[in-house]
C-alpha cells in the first residue's frame, strides 16, 4: 500500500488501532505500520496503536492518547493536579483513572500510567477539548485530590499532605470544599474521609 493513500485516510483521526485499519481495508498488510514506524512516518503508542509525528508536538495530545490508548480512563492524579497548577511542578507522567487492571505504557509523549479503582468510583471527570474535534477525559480538581488519597493511603499526616506543596490561594480559589467532601462520602471509607478531613485543615479549605 502507498502510504499517502493510508495517510489521507486516517490524518483526521490522529490516534487510531490495527482494528480500526483492518475495519476500513480487511486485507490490510500490518509489515506496513511497522516499516512506517522505522521510516519515521508513524509513531506507535503501545500495541496495535499509532499516530503520526506531527501531533507529537501539540499541546494536550498526550491527555487525548491516555484516554484513546486504554479505555475507559480520565487523567487524574500529579498529571490532573499539575494541568490545574495546584502542583508547582510538571509531572514525568499522564497518571489516569481506569476501571480495569493496573497497567503502564511508554512512547514518544513519555509515560502513560493506569491506576484501577472500583466502578463505582469512574466519576467526577468532564470532557475537555483538546485540538479540533477531539477532546479528553480530565477529573475535576477535587476528584484528582480525591483520587490522589485513594490510591495513596500514606498521605495520612500533615507532614505528608505538606511535601505534596500544593498551591495554597489556587486551592481555596478553585477547590470546592463540599464538592471534595461528597466525592469522599459516597466512597464510604472512612479512612478516606480522614485523609480529605486532614487536607482540608492542612490547607485551610
Amino acid at each position: 500500500m502507498i502510504y499517502q493513500s493510508f495517510r489521507e485516510q486516517w490524518k483526521d483521526q490522529a490516534c487510531f488501532s490495527i482494528q480500526q485499519v483492518y475495519t476500513w481495508r480487511p486485507s490490510f498488510d500490518k509489515n506496513n505500520l511497522g516499516r512506517w514506524v522505522r521510516q519515521g512516518l508513524l509513531v506507535k503508542l503501545r500495541n496495535a496503536y499509532y499516530t503520526f509525528p506531527e501531533y507529537l508536538q501539540e499541546p494536550g495530545f498526550h491527555f487525548y492518547v491516555a484516554g484513546i490508548i486504554y479505555k475507559p480512563s480520565y487523567v487524574s492524579l500529579h498529571a490532573a493536579l499539575s494541568f490545574y497548577g495546584l502542583i508547582p511542578e510538571a509531572v514525568a507522567s499522564t497518571t489516569s483513572i481506569t476501571t480495569r487492571k493496573t497497567a503502564s505504557y511508554e512512547n514518544e509523549l513519555g509515560w502513560f500510567s493506569y491506576k484501577s479503582v472500583k466502578p463505582e468510583m469512574y466519576s467526577g471527570f468532564e470532557m475537555r477539548k483538546q485540538s479540533g474535534p477531539r477532546f479528553f477525559r480530565m477529573a475535576l480538581a477535587e476528584k484528582a485530590l480525591l483520587d490522589l488519597l485513594y490510591i495513596y493511603p500514606f498521605y495520612d499526616t500533615v507532614e505528608e499532605l505538606l511535601e505534596l506543596r500544593l498551591n495554597e490561594q489556587l486551592m481555596q480559589e478553585i477547590i470546592q470544599k463540599d464538592l471534595l467532601l461528597g466525592h469522599a462520602e459516597r466512597v464510604g471509607s472512612k479512612a478516606l474521609l480522614h485523609r480529605i478531613n486532614l487536607l482540608i485543615n492542612t490547607y485551610g479549605l
